[in-house]
């Protein structure tokens, strides 16, 4: 049986498959076309970047031979990532002795910047193939006059040392609270030494470029933190304490 048009009910099917058939195709097409694309790009980035950060590059874009073991480089990422470990101890100390958000929320800052920028050190020193222990004396790539003489646990410029932070774990309250900042900034201040010492001898971009962002942070951080002493009524420890 026809309608009023001569066709049959078979004909009228056949008539809406063929319209309806074109519409389908170009979704199909470009399910097909975008993600060699995006497979590609993801690669790229997941390739590309990470050999780009950790060994740095040159303006066309070839990544730089890997430092050698007893580079600047090499001894600014181990002992910076060692330096960052007790900054990142003594922020969790001082979060577990005292009640008071703003010094809560500073260590907690703390934490999260050094564990990041230590994370970032090691991957590199992982990438150029060395290792994250050297048996070289700590900060002998700086090439200072004088070396630095390590005591009591304290290895680098402003590190705290152990008595100092059993000393913190002793405390609790404003006490810990002042502890901590006369710690801090010293520990800054050694930190903010050695980050400037590698940015005037520095071969590689990224790397230069993290140090010169330490610089900038923690010289800010330190007048923050003398600040905070001053409303507890305390001061910095003298210079001298531990450098």
């Amino acid at each position: 049986m026809s309608d009023g048009d001569g066709l049959t009910p078979e004909g009228l099917a056949e008539l809406d498959a063929s319209v309806e058939e074109p519409a389908a195709a170009p979704v199909k097409r470009r399910r097909t076309l975008w993600w060699p694309a995006a497979l590609a790009a993801t690669v790229a980035l997941c390739l590309g970047v990470p050999a780009l950060v950790a060994g740095g590059s040159t303006a066309s874009g070839t990544v730089a031979s890997a430092p050698a073991t007893d580079s600047p480089e090499a001894g600014f990422a181990r002992d910076m990532a060692t330096h960052h470990q007790q900054a990142i101890d003594l922020s969790f100390i001082v979060r577990d002795r005292t009640s008071n958000d703003e010094v809560r929320n500073f260590a907690f800052d703390i934490i999260n910047t050094q564990a990041n920028q230590r994370g970032m050190m090691m991957g590199w020193l992982d990438q150029w193939g060395l290792t994250q222990n050297s048996a070289a004396q700590p900060m002998s790539w700086m090439k200072m006059p004088m070396s630095y003489q390590a005591h009591d646990g304290s290895l680098m410029p402003g590190m705290a040392t152990n008595a100092q932070m059993d000393q913190l774990r002793s405390l609790s309250g404003k006490d810990a609270e002042v502890l901590f900042l006369q710690l801090m900034i010293q520990h800054h201040r050694g930190g903010v030494e050695m980050a400037q010492g590698y940015v005037d001898v520095a071969q590689n971009a990224a790397e230069k470029r993290l140090a010169q962002s330490m610089v900038t942070a923690q010289s800010s951080e330190i007048q923050l933190m003398t600040d905070m002493l001053a409303a507890r009524g305390a001061k910095p420890l003298p210079d001298s304490t531990n450098m």
